[in-house]
Formats: structure tokens, C-alpha cells, sequence
């Protein structure tokens, strides 16, 4: 049985809350986020425990957030305006009133929305915004975060540095995406092959290494470059190994151009330039590689007097 004492307690806060209703229903509306809130908690840990695939257990989790913040919302609509029916009213005039204040994050919350159903890019892409480049490690209600790469570092490597981007960027300028529908890009460098050398030779050298090592990509981009053919207005493209020659002053320039998997470029570039080399090497002199030479046609006439001598 409770004492007197706590009798007389709870009746003393029951009449002051009654004497305060706005402060009752604030404190019924703290309750009920409060408990929205653990039941996103709740669930986002089941769901992580009882899901296999990474990719389902992520868009669930996030699934779960996106529909606890409309319930929140509708729920403060309620509470404030005293009527669910006064929803479409209560939204135009809150929009009305944070808009200019509150711009950013709008947008920034526009653009999760936009990411999710138009598929702008996913958690797994590579993408470059902003002048930003890198892989999409998260995508939450107002940030997308990047692990980035490039900028100090040569090539395509991670620099290290975790990059947090506002979502609104993407209705700000354009976002290239290095893996939807098409995982390729193509990629070139120059060979500067010495005068003299067989050509002929040299370029079944270099067309013949390249087959051999990119063999692999070719054929999978094939089958990928026609779905993107059939689903966008694109002439189609060579995905086979080309080679270039280019006449210089110093050298017979070689530029091969080739597909490859756009997270490999660096490795396939190494591969292709270290047995390129080789095969060089194995022609004993018939293929040569070039380097700069300097041509001097004249050396002017340099007359030196010794003062001494005059005095």
C-alpha cells in the first residue's frame, strides 16, 4: 500500500499538471518521441543481427529510419495543431516559415529522398561530386559520406580522408558515377618507341600483350555496353585494345588506349607497362624505347683576353 505521503504527491503533481496543459502535452509528446525513437533503436539492432546480406541489412536499417522521422512528424503535427485533419495547413505553414532559415537542410533532406528513388549513386559507387571524388560509404537523411581518393595521392588511391558532402549537392552541379551501369571506363598511355625500330613488330608487340591481359574485361563489358546501348540514346563504342601511332620529333609515339574495371587502373597499367617492357627486352634491339635527345647544330665562337697581359 503507498504511504500518505506519496498519495499526497502524486495528487500534488496531477493538479499542477492540470493547472498546465500545454506542459502536459509536451511532456506526452517527449514520451512518444521517445519511445519512436527506441523502437528505431530496437529494430535497427534486430535487423542488423537477423539479416545476411550487408546490402539488405543497410537499405532495412535505413528504411526503419526513414519511417520513424514521417511518424515523428506526423505525430508533432498532431499534438500541435490539435487536429490531424489541419495536416495539409499545419505543413504549408511551417514550409512557409523555415524555408529561408532552414534552406540548406532542406535540400540536403530533398536530396536523400532524390538519391534513394532516382538511384543517383548507392553506398558501393564510385562517384565524383563537387569536385570530390571517391567510394560511397553512407547515405543518411542529410550527408553522404566518401572515403576519398586522389588528390595528393597518384592514381586512383584511397588519400585516407573520410569526406562528409551536404546531400543537397547533388541539385548543384553534376554527379559522375565511375560504376552504375557501365563498371568500365577507358584509360590510355604513351609509348615513345625509338626511330629505326620495326614497327610492324613493335605494334603486334603491344596489341598482342594487351589481348592477352585485358581479355577478361573485354568480354565483360561487352554484354554491359550493350544494356547501356538499349537503354540510352548512345552510338556504340570500341571496348577492344586500340593502338595510335603519332610522329614526333624525338620518337614514333604509340598510344594505347583500353578498357578496364574502373577500380583496377593503376595495377592494369602496371601489368601492361611491366610485360610491355619484356616483351621489348626479348626482341634483342629490333624494338626500342626512346627517350629526349638534344640536337646542338652550332657552337658559337667564345674569344677570351686576358686583361693582364695589356698592362
Amino acid at each position: 500500500m503507498p504511504s500518505i505521503s506519496s498519495m499526497v504527491a502524486i495528487e500534488n503533481i496531477k493538479h499542477w499538471i492540470a493547472e498546465h496543459p500545454s506542459l502536459s502535452s509536451f511532456l506526452k509528446f517527449f514520451l512518444w518521441i521517445t519511445a519512436i525513437f527506441l523502437l528505431m533503436h530496437w529494430a535497427r539492432i534486430f535487423l542488423k543481427k537477423n539479416l545476411p546480406d550487408n546490402s539488405v541489412k543497410y537499405k532495412s536499417q535505413k528504411g526503419i529510419e526513414i519511417i520513424g522521422y514521417i511518424l515523428i512528424g506526423i505525430l508533432a503535427i498532431s499534438y500541435f495543431t490539435g487536429n490531424i485533419k489541419d495536416f495539409g495547413l499545419a505543413v504549408g505553414l511551417l514550409t512557409a516559415g523555415i524555408t529561408i532559415t532552414l534552406q540548406e537542410l532542406i535540400l540536403s533532406i530533398a536530396g536523400s529522398f532524390y538519391i534513394f528513388f532516382v538511384r543517383v549513386y548507392k553506398p558501393g559507387d564510385r562517384i565524383e561530386i563537387h569536385s570530390i571524388k571517391g567510394d560511397v560509404i553512407d547515405i543518411d537523411s542529410i550527408y553522404t559520406t566518401m572515403m576519398e581518393i586522389g588528390e595528393w595521392v597518384s592514381s586512383d588511391n584511397y588519400s585516407g580522408r573520410i569526406v562528409k558532402l551536404s546531400n543537397a549537392f547533388v541539385f548543384k552541379g553534376p554527379v559522375y558515377n565511375y560504376s552504375r551501369d557501365f563498371p568500365f571506363v577507358w584509360d590510355e598511355f604513351n609509348l615513345p618507341i625509338k626511330y629505326g625500330s620495326d614497327i610492324e613488330l613493335a605494334k603486334q608487340l603491344v596489341i598482342s600483350v594487351a589481348q592477352d591481359l585485358l581479355s577478361e574485361y573485354v568480354s565483360a563489358s561487352k554484354s554491359n555496353w550493350k544494356q547501356v546501348v538499349g537503354k540510352y540514346y548512345i552510338e556504340d563504342a570500341q571496348v577492344d585494345p586500340t593502338l595510335a601511332i603519332t610522329l614526333t620529333d624525338n620518337w614514333i609515339q604509340f598510344n594505347l588506349r583500353y578498357i578496364v574495371d574502373y577500380k583496377k587502373r593503376r595495377s592494369t597499367m602496371h601489368l601492361l607497362n611491366n610485360e610491355i617492357n619484356n616483351r621489348i627486352l626479348q626482341t634483342k634491339g629490333k624494338v626500342l624505347l626512346s627517350s629526349s635527345t638534344i640536337e646542338i647544330v652550332n657552337i658559337p665562337t667564345v674569344n677570351i683576353s686576358d686583361s693582364s697581359n695589356k698592362q
